[in-house]
């Protein structure tokens, strides 16, 4: 049966008339005429369904935070981001507005509260650390961004001082320096390369100068995202007052995860699936399977990831990844997410296949050194408590 009665259509999406109708007049659903009842108006199944299934999809954000242990996210104050209204602030500031011309190092001076001038100055004196080199040298180069940043992080809290008692302005400078090691053991040494951003830099290692702008949004609309998984690990490590490296360290063993940095290659299976058998069919099986569809469908952003949108904005149609998102929120109900849109960023610039887990771990490294700073301040160890669910007293 292809069309319901309003009746139908209501109990099905369980609102008022008035939006059922407001739906209608807007174009996201399909009405015709009853023939047996020309006074009476049908509504297309398919459109119905999909609006329940999206509707059904979303969590407001109390919801979220009600269950904020499920997310690996404990409910600690912080001033550094937030996702409000449908929108991620850096500080206050949306951050969409400030990716269309801010850089990363604009964005880590907003996130330290440090003059540009002093951070410009400590990257600028950071060139070719030895942790850098030696993690950019010919036997570990082949293995890659993940392995280049582990090591060169490693070297630098081997021999990093801890974050406690220390001057915010050697803070600062400890901050600088780690940016600009982790992002030169991942671009390799560049000539000449005083006075480049990060994203120059990118581009210029990528061999895409034209692509500048387009890595510079990503690397802006990857800098924070509350508390998540990474920035957690990098809180509790300063915590106990290991130093910002040492942080910075565990925050990016815990990106690596298939759950959280490593999300697009999760996103690239469906993507491949569709390049096999369609956009729709490869919709249609993952979701049969019980899978939720990677790349797709933020809990804080009902309305839609707004990084996504922004880094999508500028791009042109690619397929198959135009005609994915059309299935997904066809289907599913469900709106593009950053695990979709650093892919279809990647594909379009022709950026190399390991760009996505780049741009979200150097951009998401000015927000770990954020919230690292700011737990100095805080000046007490996290130390959550474990409900225990094991068995009593054993004799």
């Amino acid at each position: 049966m292809v069309w319901m009665t309003a009746t139908e259509a209501l109990n099905v999406l369980n609102v008022r008339p008035q939006t059922l109708y407001a739906n209608v007049s807007r174009g996201k659903i399909r009405a015709k005429a009853d023939d047996a009842d020309p006074r009476r108006s049908l509504y297309h199944r398919d459109d119905i369904l999909r609006m329940a299934r999206r509707a059904n999809g979303r969590r407001k954000i109390d919801a979220v935070s009600a269950q904020a242990m499920q997310w690996g996210d404990p409910v600690l104050p912080s001033s550094i981001s937030t996702a409000a209204d449908g929108k991620l602030l850096y500080r206050g500031r949306d951050a969409a507005t400030l990716a269309q011309s801010a850089t990363l190092e604009d964005i880590a001076a907003l996130l330290w509260q440090c003059a540009p001038s002093t951070l410009q100055s400590a990257l600028s004196a950071t060139t070719a650390t030895a942790a850098a080199r030696r993690a950019a040298a010919p036997g570990t180069a082949e293995a890659g961004a993940l392995a280049a940043g582990l090591l060169a992080l490693a070297t630098l809290a081997g021999g990093a001082r801890p974050s406690l008692a220390r001057p915010l302005n050697e803070l600062h400078a400890d901050a600088a320096t780690i940016l600009a090691t982790l992002t030169e053991a991942i671009t390799g040494p560049l000539p000449r390369a005083a006075g480049l951003t990060i994203s120059a830099r990118l581009a210029h290692a990528w061999h895409c100068p034209d692509r500048q702008d387009p890595i510079r949004r990503a690397l802006v609309l990857m800098a924070d995202h509350e508390l998540n998984a990474s920035t957690f690990a990098t809180r509790v490590a300063v915590s106990t007052g290991a130093s910002l490296a040492a942080g910075v360290l565990a925050g990016f063993a815990t990106l690596s995860g298939p759950l959280h940095g490593g999300a697009p290659a999760q996103f690239a299976r469906l993507l491949a699936l569709a390049r096999q058998v369609g956009a729709r069919a490869a919709v249609a099986q993952w979701l049969a399977g019980g899978r939720p569809l990677p790349g797709f469908g933020h809990k804080l952003y009902p309305e839609g990831d707004p990084r996504a949108r922004a880094m999508l904005t500028i791009l042109p149609e690619l397929q198959p990844y135009a005609e994915l998102a059309a299935e997904a929120e066809a289907q599913a109900g469900e709106l593009p997410t950053v695990d979709f849109a650093l892919p279809a960023l990647a594909a379009a610039c022709g950026l190399p296949r390991q760009a996505p887990f780049v741009l979200f771990a150097l951009g998401r490294c000015v927000g770990w050194l954020a919230h690292a700073l700011e737990q100095v301040q805080a000046n007490r160890p996290i130390r959550p408590r474990a409900r225990y669910v094991g068995p009593g007293l054993v004799d």
